[in-house]
């Protein structure tokens, strides 16, 4: 029997895109619900928010805004459904109630649901431990136009990335304006850019003296990002309750 999804913010790029993805696939997954501030074709029931949904479905999938997420998050743990969320741009505050629901429902959270980009996350944790502090870590996002947050959830993974594999402390240096001083070894600088309406790269830079090296993944479109949602969502309905990443679906 199909799963019913929802999709939060079901007539925005990133949930037309899981919704092709599941009409594409004609596999595990029907789109039953669509949460949406405007008004639109779906194929299934439409509501403009997540407390006026009446209508079943077996998991949720969102790409939205912190806001919309949260109150998604209480709509599936009152029907106790499992929810997969990619949003970014979330605060303390979200990522806490997120963990929360987790000791009850299933939550899956990623930056980035991109297999290229998690195994970006391990070569670049790879490059760090092994280049060691001789080499100067940047980190350039390139995003469309329309994108409202930066720098990137995936940009901060990847600065995450390079943390996790230092020894010592590290600082994230958001451009480099009017700051006029020397770049210091315990910098991650981290650049954005946005024009025209490239999917989403990113680039991270280990400068030497002499030499560099640059681990770059680029998304040609927001179908990988859909397509690893429902791949996120067929492992997370075989789970139990907690909180979960991409790192574990690779991993299983």
């Amino acid at each position: 029997m199909k799963q019913r999804v929802l999709i939060n913010g079901a007539l925005g790029h990133m949930g037309q895109a899981v919704l092709a993805a599941i009409n594409a696939a004609d596999g595990d997954f029907i789109p039953a619900v669509g949460i949406d501030l405007q008004a639109g074709p779906f194929p299934g029931a439409l509501f403009t928010s997540a407390e006026e949904v009446n209508a079943p479905f077996d998991i949720a999938i969102d790409f939205s805004r912190p806001q919309a997420t949260i109150a998604v998050l209480e709509l599936c743990l009152r029907e106790r459904k499992p929810l997969v969320t990619g949003t970014t741009g979330m605060g303390e505050a979200e990522m806490i109630r997120l963990k929360e629901a987790a000791e009850v429902i299933p939550v899956f959270y990623s930056r980035n649901m991109s297999l290229g980009v998690n195994l970006q996350l391990a070569l670049v944790r790879a490059a760090t431990r092994i280049l060691g502090p001789a080499f100067d870590p940047e980190i350039v996002e390139t995003h469309h136009n329309l994108k409202v947050d930066a720098p990137s959830g995936t940009a901060l993974m990847l600065a995450e990335a390079i943390e996790s594999a230092r020894d010592g402390e590290s600082e994230l240096v958001f451009g480099r304006h009017e700051t006029n001083k020397r770049r210091e070894k315990k910098e991650i600088g981290i650049h954005s850019l946005r024009g025209g309406n490239k999917a989403g790269e990113h680039s991270v830079y280990f400068l030497g003296t002499d030499e560099e090296i640059v681990i770059t993944h680029r998304a040609g479109s927001k179908r990988v990002f859909a397509e690893g949602a429902l791949a996120a969502a067929k492992w997370l309905l075989k789970q139990k309750s907690g909180f979960y990443s991409m790192e574990d679906v690779i991993r299983m």
